[in-house]
């Protein structure tokens, strides 16, 4: 019989390994520890640098590495819409920790200014909390027609516009008045 094959006869130029050669070469690069205590450890510490390496990512902004909530041009509109404003409710926080120290006060008028201060704190978040939702959904009704588009961003941005600044994941790209922020170095 003929050979019929369009291979020319050089062929690869080495000879085939042993199955146990090319087992032991394919496994060489492996690192398996014994046992199930080592194999765990192992697992445990890939994981974590796994997630070292996408916060790190995230915190830097890449779009591939945020949270499904945070994902697409919408959500990083509505992002730069809220920080670039200052509000009411990312200053929350600290005014009702210092409304509790001063409620230790024992002292009469110092616990009525306690009431009063807290109603008025209160009160100002809901009212700008409403304010920046309501110019955020014009804003974004104007910038993505579509509804589909948009689904559920009045509450995205309020809630990251109760949220202090320098919490805010992901980090904010723009300041207060629509300058760039400055994106800190992950640690």
């Amino acid at each position: 019989m003929e050979n019929d094959s369009t291979q020319d006869d050089t062929g690869k130029g080495r000879p085939t390994p042993k199955r146990a050669d090319a087992e032991a070469a394919r496994k060489q690069g492996l690192t398996i520890p014994k046992g199930a205590k080592a194999a765990r450890i192992a697992a445990r510490e890939r994981d974590r640098a796994a997630r070292v390496e996408a916060r790190a990512k995230m915190m830097a902004g890449d779009p591939n590495y945020l949270p499904s909530r945070d994902r697409g041009p919408a959500r990083l509109e509505a992002r730069n819409f809220v920080d670039s404003r200052r509000t009411v409710g990312e200053f929350f926080v600290p005014v009702a920790i210092m409304v509790l120290m001063l409620g230790l006060i024992k002292s009469a008028a110092v616990q009525k200014a306690v009431v009063y201060g807290w109603s008025t704190a209160l009160v100002m978040v809901i009212l700008d909390t409403t304010l920046v939702a309501y110019q955020l959904r014009r804003h974004m009704n104007k910038k993505f027609p579509d509804a589909s588009e948009r689904p559920h961003i009045t509450w995205y941005g309020s809630l990251r516009a109760l949220q202090m600044r320098r919490f805010r994941i992901p980090p904010a790209l723009v300041g207060p008045g629509g300058k760039p922020a400055k994106v800190k170095a992950p640690k």
